[in-house]
């Protein structure tokens, strides 16, 4: 496995623990069918959340949530239908960004993003 393989496991693991904390139940890790991947889906009380997580390491030119482009979130949003259609919920749908940096240290930190894009764009 290669190193950014690793990174992004970590990120998401970061990702779990983040959302646990604030009391999100982990429903799927990365799901996937014909229309693309979903890292997490996880919900509350009042919101079913279709989690990207993007891991980045400190110093990067790029912030992490503008790697998740329209293409993807087109992904996303099909991944996303597709599993609301086979399991039917009252939760409100929300499409999240999780931001993760490894510092030099080897520190992790999260820029969480609510509702980071919509529906249809």
């Amino acid at each position: 496995m290669n190193d950014i393989k690793k990174l992004g496991i970590k990120g998401e693991k970061f990702t779990v623990k983040f959302l646990k904390k604030k009391k999100y139940k982990i429903l799927l890790k990365n799901m996937s069918c014909s229309y693309g991947e979903i890292d997490i889906i996880a919900y509350n009380k009042k919101y079913i959340a279709f989690v990207e997580v993007k891991t980045r390491s400190e110093g990067q030119m790029l912030d992490a949530r503008l790697s998740v482009d329209y293409k993807k979130r087109i992904k996303i949003r099909k991944t996303a239908d597709y599993f609301l259609k086979k399991y039917k919920t009252n939760l409100q749908p929300r499409f999240d960004i999780a931001e993760v940096t490894l510092d030099t240290k080897g520190k992790m930190s999260i820029n969480y993003i609510e509702n980071a894009f919509g529906g249809e764009d």
